[in-house]
């Protein structure tokens, strides 16, 4: 089935922070420092190739169970990112230099601090302003847990779903399906990660740690994932 070159959504799990941090014989922290560097990189590259939807998975409801220092840094560079974002000039935009997405949070963001759930909606709030590309990060996310969350509706409404009905009913509803998906570090599983959009998805796995991701090797991917047949079941 021919399909457009460039896919409408693709999607990324961020994988190998820790191991690229003890590779390069640093605290594993640094990892995690360093893969939130990547991700503003991988953003601009997303906006730039003109893709309408990028989705990030950052922190799964399993992260939780993490060391307290890593779940406290982790949190403290999700600030940093709203925080950086939220301040962003008009000059910043205008040259590029900055993001300038329009951004969506997915996930169950009552599990965070209030002050963070503020941070969120006030980016999303403001953000609105960009029409080009949608970056959908999810937090506190777990594709099992929405599934169940969504048919817990279902049955307190009391109504049949269908597809259609079913999918609006989910955290992530006005994500599109993913058309490609990026894991890095070696790993070859979706770990719980958008389940519903990811039942016709293409798969890239690729060893390289997150950190290290390279333009060149974003740009292969899409040049691969161009030339793959999409049969979607047919």
């Amino acid at each position: 089935m021919a399909h457009t070159p460039i896919p409408h959504c693709i999607g990324f799990i961020m994988d190998g922070n820790r191991r690229w941090a003890l590779a390069q014989g640093q605290d594993r922290l640094a990892g995690h420092v360093a893969g939130f560097e990547t991700f503003k990189n991988v953003v601009r590259w997303v906006r730039d190739a003109g893709i309408a939807h990028a989705v990030f998975y950052a922190f799964s409801t399993e992260n939780w169970k993490r060391s307290e220092e890593e779940v406290t840094t982790l949190l403290a560079l999700f600030e940093q990112a709203l925080r950086e974002q939220y301040t962003q000039t008009e000059a910043d935009l205008a040259d590029r230099s900055e993001l300038g997405v329009r951004v969506r949070f997915i996930g169950q963001r009552h599990d965070f601090a209030p002050a963070l759930q503020q941070l969120m909606s006030d980016l999303e709030e403001r953000s609105n302003q960009y029409t080009g590309t949608t970056i959908w990060i999810a937090l506190s996310y777990g594709g099992r847990a929405e599934l169940v969350a969504a048919i817990n509706t279902a049955i307190e409404r009391g109504k049949p779903v269908d597809e259609a009905t079913f999918r609006s009913l989910l955290w992530s509803a006005a994500l599109p399906d993913v058309d490609l998906l990026i894991r890095t570090s070696g790993e070859q599983r979706i770990s719980n990660f958008l389940p519903w959009q990811l039942s016709y998805s293409e798969l890239i796995f690729t060893p390289t740690y997150w950190p290290a991701f390279t333009k060149e090797a974003f740009d292969r991917m899409l040049e691969e994932y161009a030339a793959r047949e999409r049969r979607r079941g047919l």
